[in-house]
């Protein structure tokens, strides 16, 4: 659920890395902290201290325009893959606005992405949610791997409907990490501009 602040004329977003463990989300986020401006950005801050932790930071994309005279200030969050973390993963999804599922496409890690998309749509649906219908994208990541699985067999796993784009990353070289951000985001806008055309009025109030 969006966030407006009125009094930095702001509409805040929140967006949620998610996949199994160690599949490199850590490493997308740290990618666009690293790659956005400092005066565009907010300290980036992890909520754990385990080697799979919980990272987030904001930034104010000024690129992509105004809704009816408000900024959007995105808020990205990974979300730890470890099954003991269910409790903290279900308040991290809480309000998010559009999730981006990292996939590990090493051959020895299907069964985890599966597990991964499983617990996902059921921490989703524990708020309320449908994965098919909040703004989502997939990415193939580490397809610089010599063990790594087609893309064709990532997808038709994870995206058996194809409701979801699909995007090849090498995230530790920043390889299609701020594509699949950019697609999210143009996903996320679309609604709110469908919400200021009074289409989805219940979802935020401008």
């Amino acid at each position: 659920m969006t966030f407006i602040n009125y009094a930095s004329r702001e509409i805040n977003c929140k967006i949620v890395y998610c996949g199994p463990a160690l599949s490199g989300k850590t490493t997308n986020l740290k990618c666009v902290y690293n790659k956005t401006a400092p005066e565009a950005r907010g300290k980036i801050l992890s909520l754990t201290r385990s080697p799979e932790r919980t990272i987030f930071f904001d930034f104010l994309p000024l690129s992509f325009g105004k809704i009816r005279g408000f900024n959007t200030r995105f808020h990205l969050y990974t979300l730890p893959g470890q099954l003991f973390y269910e409790s903290g993963q279900e308040l991290i999804l809480r309000g998010v606005d559009g999730i981006i599922f990292v996939a590990d496409s090493q051959v020895h890690r299907f069964e985890a992405n599966q597990e991964s998309m499983h617990f996902l749509h059921k921490a989703l649906q524990v708020e309320g949610l449908d994965l098919d219908a909040l703004p989502s994208v997939l990415q193939f990541n580490k397809r610089d791997l010599e063990n790594s699985a087609p893309a064709s067999e990532l997808s038709r796993v994870l995206n058996p409907l194809k409701k979801a784009q699909e995007f090849e990353a090498i995230a530790i070289k920043g390889i299609g990490v701020f594509e699949t951000l950019k697609a999210v985001s143009k996903l996320i806008l679309k609604e709110l501009q469908q919400v200021e055309g009074g289409e989805k009025a219940s979802s935020v109030t401008l």
